[in-house]
């Protein structure tokens, strides 16, 4: 009776972290998204120029790629009473709220670039911190079915962005942004209301493993792992396993926002459509990615994390094939929904696969800003590199482009499990 209890006490606890976490997610990614909406139009008023616009709105991703895994790391290092990531969520969160606040009010295209970028700055600065929460509370085998529901909560922010600008933006642009802004003020409060990760299991062996490690070191020399120290560690182990992951992590990535980013032009070159029909054609595919998010956790328990992400990409990969050898909107459609399933197999998957394979409790949050690396990095070149493939070869082939893409990306997979199968790991926990 009392494992039961103890049971069912971690099952409550594991759900009700979840659901903070989905909701400092859901918070931020509101944000985001209406931002991604907004801003351009914003931009508009001022810069003719879409290339200046793009460029502009680029520097978030950017900056991503390396304020997050700094400030991952130095969340990693940080030792209060209330734990090592609520202090920066409390003050940083209702930061970036103000800054969001503040954008529709700037009169000038330097104090508006200004806004952005401390707003994308403070942003990309919990980012990590926030994420982090899920692996430091939750035990291995439960991460890859909260970061599904983490995943969901992320994916429903465009519809909040959506209601927002369907209901608000017309008859009132600037007070649409407080509604985003309100939404962050409340989750943090509920944050730090009821969270302390002082508490969470990585926390605690965090702190042991400072002890154990200070009572090697002299005592005048600080526990503390650099980001150097993991970079090193990760490059030059002989078990390539996570550096490969993080390189599957950016070339899935790449394909990934080229399958999403170039699918309207195609829809248009390809398939003879409006530009406001192709805009249209991925909407169900967002939908089927949703539905498909917690059973592709449920399958990484039961067949493994690595084959069922492997798998994933190939039922991606195979979607954009039928894509692109049928040419139609109907198939299209068809095709893309395919692939959204088969994404949601990798991305609720790899994250989870790399803080398990990450060697101590210690750096949890640097590699939460490690996947962010890999995943913004595929993001910014992807696109870029189908692109001009398309280029080369023509808008038909664009589909056929994405599939090779994603072909690598299951090589890399693969090698990955064959790597811990060949040093007797367990694949199912990772």
């Amino acid at each position: 009776m009392p494992s039961a209890l103890r049971a069912e006490s971690r099952t409550a606890d594991t759900r009700r972290i979840t659901f903070y976490v989905a909701l400092a997610v859901f918070a931020q990614e509101s944000t985001w998204n209406f931002y991604d909406n907004r801003v351009p139009e914003l931009l508009r008023d001022h810069v003719a120029s879409a290339a200046v616009i793009g460029l502009i709105m680029g520097m978030d991703n950017l900056l991503g790629i390396f304020i997050q895994p700094y400030m991952g790391n130095r969340s990693d290092n940080t030792r209060t009473s209330w734990g090592r990531r609520i202090p920066y969520l409390a003050v940083m969160m209702p930061m970036g709220a103000a800054l969001f606040l503040l954008i529709p009010h700037m009169s000038s295209l330097g104090w508006l670039i200004v806004v952005i970028l401390l707003y994308a700055l403070v942003m990309n600065s919990f980012k990590p911190i926030s994420e982090s929460l899920m692996p430091d509370f939750i035990e291995p085998a439960g991460r890859s079915r909260a970061n599904a529901v983490v995943k969901i909560a992320s994916a429903l922010t465009t519809i909040v962005a959506a209601l927002v600008s369907l209901l608000l933006v017309d008859d009132y642009p600037k007070l649409a942004f407080a509604v985003p802004s309100a939404i962050m003020l409340v989750a943090v409060a509920v944050l730090v209301w009821r969270v302390r990760d002082s508490r969470s299991r990585a926390y605690q062996a965090a702190l042991a493993e400072d002890r154990a490690s200070a009572a090697t070191e002299s005592p005048d020399v600080k526990v503390k792992v650099t980001i150097r120290t993991i970079l090193r560690d990760l490059v030059f182990d002989r078990d390539r396993s996570r550096l490969l992951v993080i390189i599957a992590v950016f070339v899935f990535g790449g394909a990934w926002f080229a399958f999403r980013s170039l699918m309207t032009p195609y829809g248009v070159q390809v398939l003879g459509l409006s530009d406001g029909e192709a805009g249209g054609l991925t909407l169900p595919s967002g939908i089927a990615y949703i539905l498909a998010a917690f059973p592709a956790a449920l399958l990484a328990e039961r067949f493994g994390r690595l084959r069922t992400m492997a798998a994933g990409i190939a039922v991606f990969a195979t979607g954009a094939i039928i894509g692109a050898v049928v040419q139609t909107p109907t198939v299209t459609i068809v095709a893309l929904c395919l692939a959204a399933v088969g994404a949601a197999g990798f991305m609720i998957n790899a994250v989870v696969v790399l803080w398990n394979l990450a060697p101590s409790s210690r750096v949890l949050g640097t590699y939460t800003g490690l996947y962010t690396v890999g995943w913004a990095g595929g993001g910014f070149v992807g696109p870029a590199v189908v692109g001009l493939a398309v280029d080369v070869t023509g808008w038909h082939l664009l589909l056929l482009h994405i599939a090779l893409l994603a072909a690598v990306a299951i090589a890399l997979v693969v090698w990955v499990y064959r790597l811990r199968r060949a040093s007797g790991t367990r694949e199912s926990a990772e």
